[in-house]
């Protein structure tokens, strides 16, 4: 993993459209266990996920597998805690991430992908449209 660039993580956690949000981390070695609560992140929603134009259809079906293509969506995700702290994390594929938009609700994404450059770690997520027990 490239080093964090400060001043992008500064951007995303003091830009006025990022969103307050909890990263949890699923046990891989027991499905029934409860998620690990990574701790509190700052969500930056880019837009919706757009395969590239170069995609063929096996490499569609692979990505989006049984979900349907309008609920990936792309964001950047990053920690609250300061780096090298013991709070510190990264999210990583498999993990799920809790948004509240408004009014209460709770709005859950699986990470399902990412690709890293020089502004960052850029998530792809699944919106999950399970109501919440």
């Amino acid at each position: 993993m490239p080093p964090i660039d400060p001043q992008q993580r500064l951007a995303i956690l003091s830009n006025p459209d990022a969103q307050d949000c909890t990263v949890y981390r699923p046990d891989d070695d027991d499905p029934d266990a409860e998620e690990l609560d990574l701790g509190d992140a700052k969500i930056l929603f880019s837009g919706a996920f757009q395969a590239p134009a170069d995609w063929d259809e096996l490499e569609r079906a692979d990505f989006f597998g049984d979900a349907e293509p309008d609920t990936f969506v792309t964001a950047y995700i990053e920690c609250e805690a300061k780096p090298g702290s013991a709070g510190f994390f990264v999210a990583d594929i498999g993990d799920y991430v809790a948004t509240m938009p408004g009014l209460g609700e709770v709005v859950m994404f699986y990470v399902h992908d990412y690709s890293e450059d020089q502004q960052g770690r850029h998530y792809t997520l699944i919106r999950d449209d399970e109501p919440l027990d």
